[in-house]
């Protein structure tokens, strides 16, 4: 079950392994805020989550993948910051990928199965 709520139809990607979603959405944006911004916090502030559930997240990547999606440094004169491995950017990458396969516009199978549950929400 999905936390998330969409007004209209629309396709949303996960891989999931036991009960966990190892990436989704969610952490498809986080990678792409953290590559933006270069920490974890400041992309935990751009997307309005907590800093813990940022960091909850990676744990959940991180558990679930061969090597660490995301490296991080901590402070001093260098200032910390974090950034995605080769992996992180591999899985990012990929993620983006498949979403576009998925999108109404690029996929004829797409548009059409989401115009099958458009119709029958309008016979309600």
């Amino acid at each position: 079950m999905t936390r998330t709520h969409h007004p209209e139809p629309t396709f949303q990607l996960r891989l999931v392994a036991g009960r966990d979603v190892v990436v989704g959405p969610g952490k498809a944006d986080l990678l792409a805020a953290i590559d933006r911004t270069g920490s974890i916090s400041a992309a935990s502030r751009e997307l309005g989550m907590s800093y813990k559930k940022a960091w909850q997240l990676i744990d959940t990547m991180n558990r679930h993948l061969p090597e660490r999606a995301v490296e991080t440094a901590t402070g001093g004169r260098e200032r910390g910051g974090a950034h995605l491995t080769r992996l992180g950017r591999e899985v990012l990458d990929r993620f983006r990928a498949l979403e576009a396969l998925l999108d109404p516009a690029c996929s004829d199978d797409a548009g059409a199965l989401l115009s099958l549950v458009a119709r029958r929400g309008d016979a309600n």
